[in-house]
């Protein structure tokens, strides 16, 4: 799947709401839903007739979820394999792989306004994890793992600006923050209240139990 190089205010076009893809922006007056809340293209302010097939819900809801964590295709069917394989609710334990990716964890820390950025952070490779660096995105983060700003990378103009709003970040009870160290620590597996992200995951399951 080539990347995705548009602009990504069209997919939360696409998906009838915010989803938070350019941080502080989707705030502020400038987000582009709250000026065009209809789907992109020439005709997309064109109200469709008819009923949305089952098909279709368990398909944008899907691509909902792909966008928001910022995965490609083949990464998210890996995923949803994976989920399978573990004892519980599949959907629920999607969400939690998912959650548990580093772009994830750093950008819930508070560290990045947004996934995308969080994204460049890491590929940077300014976070190490348990001492070590790790500049790869989807490294699934564990209980215990504690993700830490780079020496080297404490120095820099955005990491120092970063402080003051890091003071006042409240992190998802799953992960603890300690802002002075710019560290964060996992304390525990991020369960399905944890996450705020409006996503029906059952949809999701039976899109691929089709």
């Amino acid at each position: 799947m080539a990347r995705y190089t548009d602009s990504v205010c069209k997919l939360c076009r696409r998906e009838g709401m915010k989803l938070f893809l350019k941080g502080e922006r989707c705030y502020s007056t400038k987000c582009a839903i709250d000026k065009h809340n209809y789907p992109p293209g020439s005709h997309g302010n064109i109200r469709r007739r008819g009923k949305v097939s089952d098909y279709g819900r368990q398909l944008r809801e899907k691509q909902k979820a792909r966008r928001v964590y910022g995965v490609y295709e083949r990464q998210f069917r890996r995923y949803f394999r994976q989920a399978l394989k573990v004892k519980g609710l599949t959907g629920a334990t999607l969400l939690q792989l998912l959650e548990q990716r580093l772009d994830n964890v750093v950008f819930r820390l508070g560290f990045a306004s947004s996934r995308s950025q969080a994204r460049q952070l890491v590929t940077h490779g300014h976070f190490d994890v348990n001492g070590q660096k790790v500049d790869i995105v989807s490294y699934s983060v564990k209980l215990g793992d504690v993700i830490q700003a780079r020496e080297s990378s404490r120095s820099k103009g955005y990491f120092k600006e970063l402080a003051e709003p890091l003071a006042k970040h409240v992190p998802p009870q799953w992960l603890s923050l300690d802002a002075a160290a710019l560290s964060g620590s996992m304390v525990a597996l991020p369960g399905r209240s944890d996450i705020d992200i409006p996503i029906n995951e059952q949809l999701i399951v039976e899109f691929y139990s089709r």
